[in-house]
């Protein structure tokens, strides 16, 4: 560096001192991040440990899910949650991914049941009223098996029974579903005890095949000599001691309902076993009756009018109900160019096989069974239409012995038998006052009319007649008659001549009379008179 002067030369400069750098030492702001990390890894680690597995559940809709927030419980106790939920590939069903809790790995079974719970309205009440605040969720029926299970199909509606209900199912077997839902009541002797489970069509399509769970300890007063039947809506009869009204409560008159108990006089029995069947009845009074064995197809040909007949009419033999009608049809007979109406029945002969005088009625189907039929037949064995009630009009069929009817056979080697039949008494009636109608028909009335007018005619000419030519006379004869019995009368008077000479002639009538007498008397105590005289007569 120079200047005007000349150079400038710098002053003495002190060294620098270099001192060596200190070991690096962490800031304290780090400090809370790292612990945070740590707590975060923790957490993370505890969640994996902590977690249980991961399953699918299958659902038809996710109404009411959302991942994340929906839980899965078990009585009311979280063991899960919503992970995710996925359209199936088909679009026809959802697929809910849930996540279980280390305690609850032992749920991941087989026999384990899923559904959504939320506010429902069914005939065994209301229920889920308590997630219209916190929302659906996903409830869990705990299975016993062993063998685990990730992939389940969710059940639309919450199951009647759970498994840890103690109870008994049985099955039973009906013809008709009637007003039976899954959660209609059972009752015994007017006491809910249970209720419908599950019901299926039978594979023929002949009847129907219910499930009923009968809870602890009801369930003992289930005997294998039970008898099951629809306790639905009402139970009206008529009957000789009048009204019976039966209904086991008002659920069952509107939700339908069934119910069991021994026959009158005999115990409970046994206690039935798991899943035993029974026959379900229509009624109780179905329900009840003695078993009838196999029933005999029976058709019988009328010809009339089969109005106010109907199936599953009685067929009735002296108030004894044989069986019912199954089938009503109508058949052309080209030979007599007419039409009958074949009613065929089934016909129970278990319900007249007692015992009575030592014997038993035979079994249908044997020699001696078609030997029976056959002279009952010959005996008046026939088929009648009868009115079984006058205010409907409704027909039953009776069988009876008729013993004035035309002879008839049968053939017992044809399935099904066909029986001879008779029409009722009021059909006859119909058919005699058809028969005398067409008789007044024949008759000329209109001819007798106009006869008869002329008949009333001459007649009233005649009257005239008698009234101006005839009645005189007659009343001048009848005051001549009545001169000639005055005069009668004053001749028979006691005081008149011709009396006092009919009572002298009677006098010497009766005086000749004794003297004859005497003579007569005479002559026979002395004949010889006759020729010599009286004793004492001078020659």
């Amino acid at each position: 560096m120079t200047s005007p002067q000349g150079p400038i030369v710098p002053p003495d400069l002190p060294e620098p001192e270099i001192e060596p750098r200190r070991a690096w030492l962490p800031s304290l702001v780090w400090v809370i991040p790292l612990i945070a990390a740590l707590i975060g890894i923790g957490l993370v680690v505890k969640s994996i440990l902590n977690s249980g597995p991961t399953i699918t559940i299958s659902f038809v809709s996710a109404e009411g899910l959302e991942p994340g927030k929906t839980k899965v419980k078990y009585k009311d106790v979280d063991i899960g949650a919503v992970k995710t939920i996925k359209l199936t590939k088909d679009h026809t069903h959802v697929q809910v991914e849930v996540q279980l809790t280390k305690e609850a790995e032992d749920f991941a079974v087989k026999d384990t049941r899923f559904w959504v719970v939320r506010p429902r309205v069914g005939t065994s009440g209301v229920s889920g009223l308590n997630t219209l605040l916190s929302g659906a969720y996903i409830g869990v029926d705990a299975g016993r098996s062993q063998d685990g299970e990730d992939d389940f199909v969710g059940l639309e509606t919450p199951p009647p029974v759970t498994g840890d209900q103690r109870g008994h199912r049985f099955t039973l077997r009906g013809e008709s579903l009637g007003s039976i839902d899954i959660g209609s009541p059972v009752y015994y002797r007017r006491v809910q005890v249970g209720q419908v489970v599950g019901f299926s069509l039978d594979k023929d399509g002949t009847g129907v095949t219910m499930q009923v769970f009968v809870s602890a300890p009801y369930d003992q007063y289930v005997g294998t000599n039970s008898r099951w039947w629809h306790a639905s809506g009402v139970d009206l009869r008529l009957d000789s001691s009048g009204f019976t009204l039966n209904t086991q409560s008002l659920a069952t008159v509107i939700t339908g309902g069934l119910a069991f108990q021994s026959p009158p006089g005999q115990p409970a029995g046994a206690q039935a076993p798991d899943n035993m069947t029974f026959r379900l009845g229509a009624d109780e009074t179905d329900a009840m009756r003695e078993p009838d064995g196999q029933p005999v197809r029976v058709v019988m040909n009328f010809n009339q009018s089969l109005r106010g007949l109907s199936v599953g009419a009685q067929v009735d033999f002296r108030g004894i109900v044989l069986g019912q009608v199954t089938d009503i049809g109508v058949e052309y007979d080209p030979k007599a160019h007419n039409f009958t109406m074949p009613v065929t029945m089934n016909i129970y002969p278990q319900r007249l096989m007692r015992r009575g005088r030592g014997a038993a009625v035979p079994a249908p189907g044997t020699p001696e069974g078609r030997d029976l039929i056959q002279r009952l037949v010959a005996h008046g064995l026939r088929g009648q239409l009868r009115t079984g009630n006058l205010l409907t009009s409704q027909l039953y069929v009776a069988v009876d012995l008729f013993p004035k009817v035309p002879p008839a056979t049968v053939d017992t080697s044809r399935d099904p038998i066909v029986l001879p039949t008779i029409p009722n008494t009021l059909d006859e009636l119909q058919l005699q006052v058809a028969d005398i109608a067409k008789k007044l028909d024949k008759v000329p009335f209109d001819q007798i009319g106009t006869n008869l007018n002329s008949a009333l005619k001459n007649a009233d000419n005649l009257f005239s007649r008698l009234n101006t030519e005839v009645v005189p006379q007659a009343r001048d004869t009848l005051s001549a008659a009545k001169q000639t019995f005055n005069s009668a009368e004053a001749t028979l008077q006691q005081d008149s001549p011709l009396q006092s000479d009919v009572h002298q002639a009677l006098q010497e009538l009766t005086r000749t009379l004794q003297s004859l007498n005497a003579l007569s008397d005479y002559l026979e105590r002395h004949p010889e008179s006759l020729l010599r005289g009286k004793p004492g007569d001078k020659p």
